[in-house]
């Protein structure tokens, strides 16, 4: 594996295997990998093909925090994540440089309006702002082919759908579905904040997605009784705050009514200091 920090060095890599007939794949992380991120570099190894170049990036970008969020706490172990990746058999692992990324007077932003102001973007303004720019700016120095997101960040994998087919960038988008622990909690980096207590109080959230699916698949079909079913029995559980749970399409995230096609149900919630989604899709 070849470890990468130079940003013009990165794309002569990539540029060098495309002419070459190579085909790259590329998985964009903040590092602080787990098994879904092992998932999604499978899954571009899949598409990519035994020749294929798969190339992993690990950077956590601040232009998507707020300002009393948690980027200085966000959990880092480089060295792991090395390990990690080579094992997964990532042929190169780009780690930029802060200030390569966002050089002195860096005022260029690329925005996704609609799909980026709802649900965590209203939680989280400018977040999804701050994604945008850093998927932009990587693609351009990886040159993939495709580019792989897990389906867990349900919200984000339709705003990049969104912004590869709006501005023409000639990249497949790959989803990969959620990865859980055995006990169905989904895989978070942030997972690793929660104390015992609070672990087995986040369980609720994809309990509470569950039972909502069953009660779909039992033939409810009304998106305000399912988000209020999960509700119900998130607000039970002391030390969880919900920031939201919504029944939206699938496509464009807009508020329904009935679940007459498909739909996914969205949920934001706070164990203590520590802030998980989760999501479940309804197919129709």
């Amino acid at each position: 594996m070849k470890l990468i920090k130079d940003a013009s060095e990165m794309t002569a890599l990539a540029q060098t295997a495309r002419a070459k007939g190579r085909v790259v794949a590329f998985v964009p992380t903040m590092g602080y990998l787990h098994s879904g991120h092992i998932k999604l570099v499978e899954a571009g190894r899949q598409e990519a093909g035994k020749d294929g170049l798969v190339a992993l990036s690990i950077f956590v970008n601040p232009t998507q925090f707020g300002p009393k969020e948690d980027f200085t706490t966000y959990p880092r172990d480089i060295e792991r994540d090395m390990k990690m990746a080579a094992g997964a058999g990532v042929d190169v692992i780009f780690i930029p440089r802060p200030d390569d990324m966002y050089t002195e007077g860096f005022k260029t932003f690329v925005n996704v309006e609609a799909l980026s102001d709802r649900l965590c973007g209203a939680e989280r303004p400018g977040h999804f702002r701050g994604v945008a720019t850093v998927v932009v700016k990587l693609f351009n120095i990886v040159c993939p082919q495709i580019a792989v997101f897990g389906k867990k960040d349900f919200q984000q994998f339709v705003i990049i759908k969104r912004l590869v087919q709006d501005l023409n960038f000639p990249v497949k988008i790959i989803g990969v579905d959620t990865v859980r622990d055995p006990d169905g909690l989904a895989l978070s980096s942030r997972n690793t904040r929660l104390s015992p207590e609070e672990r087995q109080i986040a369980l609720a959230l994809p309990r509470a997605l569950n039972i909502a699916k069953e009660a779909f698949l039992r033939g409810e079909k009304s998106a305000p009784a399912i988000a209020g079913s999960v509700k119900n029995i998130l607000e039970k559980h002391r030390l969880l705050s919900v920031d939201y749970v919504n029944v939206v399409s699938v496509d464009a995230l807009e508020a329904i009514d009935f679940v007459e096609r498909d739909a996914v149900v969205l949920a934001a919630v706070r164990v203590g200091s520590t802030r998980l989604i989760d999501n479940v899709v309804l197919s129709c």
